[in-house]
Formats: C-alpha cells, sequence, structure tokens
C-alpha cells in the first residue's frame, strides 16, 4: 500500500518514516548479521530502529534489530518491541552493562548531547567523547556507523556551498567542539583497533514533530519574530537521513569515512517562514538580520555515494504546514539553529 504524501496521524508519520526504499532494502540485504543501535531513544532513533527492521525484513534477512536506550519516554520501548525491534534498557557508562551488550558486527551510535550543554559542560564531554571512546573499545570487532554533526564546522559565508569533508574544522563554542573530539577519540581507535567507522556529520534532520522548519513554521503561525541571525540553513527529511545512516554501514572504513549528510543547496531562512506566510495568509515578523555567515554544510560526497535526498525543500515546507494546521504534535526540542555563538 502507497504510503500518503501527507501522514494525517502520528501512526501514519512513523509508517512513512520507517518505509524502506529499495536502495535500504538492498544495503541492509548485503550486510550480514545483527545490528546494534546505541542512544536508539532520542528524536531519530526509533523510526531508525523501525526502518532497519522493515529493510531487514523486505530484503529477506533474518537478523536481530536490536534498540539499546534508557527509554525514559514512556511507551517507547513496548511501541518498539511491537514493531519487531528487541529492545535493551541500559546506561551506557555503566560498563557492566556495557560489556553484556549481546556482540553484533553492525553497530549504530546515537548517543549525543547538544541541548543543556551550557552550565553542564563536564557532562556534555563524557557523553560526546568519552562514551563514544567506550563504546568503539567494546565493539573494537564490528562497523560502527557513529553520528557527529554540522557544528564541528566554522560559520562560512553564504555565497558559498558550505565545507566539504575537507575543508577546515573550526567547531565554536563547547557542544561543537566535543563534538570533534568525538570524531577524533573514533578516528584513533579505528586506526588503532582495525575498525571500519562512518562519521555522519548531520545538519539538520527535519520532520513534522521537530527541527529547524517546525521551529520556523511555529514563530510564523503564533506571530513570534523568526530570528534571521543564522540566515540560512541545510536541512534533509529525517527518512533520508536515517537512510543514509543504514547505507553507510556498506562503506564503513579504515580510517573513517567522513560524510555530511544534509540536503543542499542551503535555504535562506526568511525564504521557509515566507513560504509558510503565503500559505497561511500571514506576513512573518523578523528579528535581527541575516548575517554573511552561516552554519553550512556542502553535501556533495553523500550525493555521489547515494544520490540526492527523495523529499525537497518545498514538500518538507507543505508537510510541517499540515502538520501545524492540523494542530499536529510538537516534540517541544527547538533545535536553536539561530544561535551563533555555539551556546545550547
Amino acid at each position: 500500500m502507497a504510503v500518503p504524501t501527507v501522514a494525517p496521524d502520528e501512526a501514519l508519520l512513523e509508517a512513512e518514516l520507517a518505509t524502506p526504499t529499495e536502495a535500504e532494502r538492498e544495503a541492509l540485504g548485503a550486510i550480514s548479521g545483527d545490528l546494534l543501535i546505541l542512544g536508539a531513544g532520542g528524536k531519530m532513533g526509533p523510526s531508525l530502529a523501525r526502518l532497519a527492521r522493515r529493510a531487514s525484513d523486505a530484503a529477506g534477512v533474518r537478523r536481530r534489530v536490536i534498540a539499546v536506550a534508557r527509554f525514559s519516554t514512556p511507551g517507547l520501548r513496548e511501541a518498539l518491541e511491537g514493531d519487531g525491534v528487541e529492545t535493551i534498557g541500559a546506561d551506557l557508562f555503566d560498563r557492566a552493562a556495557l560489556a553484556t551488550l549481546p556482540e553484533a558486527p553492525n553497530v549504530v551510535f546515537m548517543a549525543g548531547q547538544k541541548f543543556g550543554t551550557t552550565g553542564q559542560e563536564a557532562r556534555t564531554w563524557a557523553v560526546n567523547v568519552l562514551l563514544p571512546g567506550l563504546v568503539a573499545e567494546r565493539f573494537a570487532r564490528s562497523r560502527i556507523v557513529a553520528f557527529s554533526t554540522g557544528n564541528v564546522y566554522p560559520l562560512t559565508p553564504v555565497e558559498g556551498s558550505g565545507p566539504d569533508e575537507n575543508a577546515p574544522v573550526g567547531p565554536v563554542g563547547e557542544y561543537a567542539q566535543s563534538a570533534l573530539a568525538r570524531e577524533r577519540v573514533l578516528e584513533f581507535l579505528a586506526e588503532r583497533q582495525g575498525t571500519p567507522m562512518a562519521l555522519l556529520r548531520l545538519n539538520y534532520a527535519i520532520e513534522p514533530r521537530y527541527g529547524v522548519l517546525r521551529d520556523i513554521a511555529d514563530r510564523v503561525w503564533t506571530g513570534r519574530a523568526v530570528d534571521l541571525a543564522m540566515g540560512w540553513v541545510n536541512v534533509i527529511w529525517q527518512r533520508d537521513a536515517n537512510g543514509i545512516a543504514l547505507r553507510a554501514l556498506l562503506h564503513c572504513a579504515v580510517p573513517p569515512l567522513v560524510l555530511n549528510v544534509t540536503g543542499r543547496p542551503a535555504y535562506s531562512v526568511r525564504w521557509i517562514a515566507e513560504q509558510f506566510g503565503l500559505r497561511w495568509g500571514r506576513a512573518p515578523e523578523f528579528a535581527a538580520v541575516e548575517g554573511a555567515t552561516a552554519l553550512l554544510s556542502n553535501a556533495a560526497r553523500m550525493d555521489a555515494l547515494f544520490g540526492r535526498p527523495s523529499v525537497g525543500i518545498e514538500a518538507m515546507v507543505d508537510r510541517v504546514a499540515r502538520w501545524v494546521e492540523r494542530g499536529g504534535k510538537s516534540l517541544g526540542k527547538p533545535t536553536g539553529f539561530e544561535q551563533r555563538d555555539g551556546r545550547f
């Protein structure tokens, strides 16, 4: 049955986010062994786990897809198990719990801390640097896809196409610095242990319940000013980003594959707000002015490996707009994309 372009409720939205493409079916069919998803309780993890389960089933591959998290969201664990995903409740900082996790040749590492960094700097560094090291040592014989962030790049001129993976890094603020440190620790262990890895510099994944487009839409819908300080953004539909993460298991390498994961080109925040305003018959209000630089990424390498994302900006704006119009649920987790000082 075809998945509707616009999901009228969360059940259909979750179904869409977990519907595999032929490319994902082929990738999960080509990979042998079980899949362990660490830090699976966040915004993207549940959908990634479901996507992996369905792609594996569609490929006719018998494997365990195991989601590991603290599962603080009520009902999430039961929902995943109902969809055929095994779950393990664990604090990954507990070395005894980490040691008892099942062996798996395929690992997707999603744990990280961004929001709440200010005032919790020590915890941020522990989550983003120490924990990845512990995980990489524990799963030295696995292939590991680890999520990173485009925040490792400096603010760059908006006239260009953004930094590619060979561009100099220049993280602004302690969150971004710790994210770069995560990459360096993983790079070191990949070479020391011979562990093939892929590091995904993501910015920004979106779907109707969260993300940059939802942040902008909420402000236009409620008549609040849209901050233009970070005047341009790259975005990618969450299902596309999760699909890239699963397909990247086939491209893990030593030294690690580094991959910007996002859509291109970058889009004007003003233009995005105006699209919502045109749809709703209300003129957006704006605060600040567009800077000459922004946090941008060039995803040409991703496009060359995997093709362009399946959902373009117009479709993303339309889906978010329809969701907001209906009073659709928000996860209540603003991205902070407008922050130029790296404080989250």
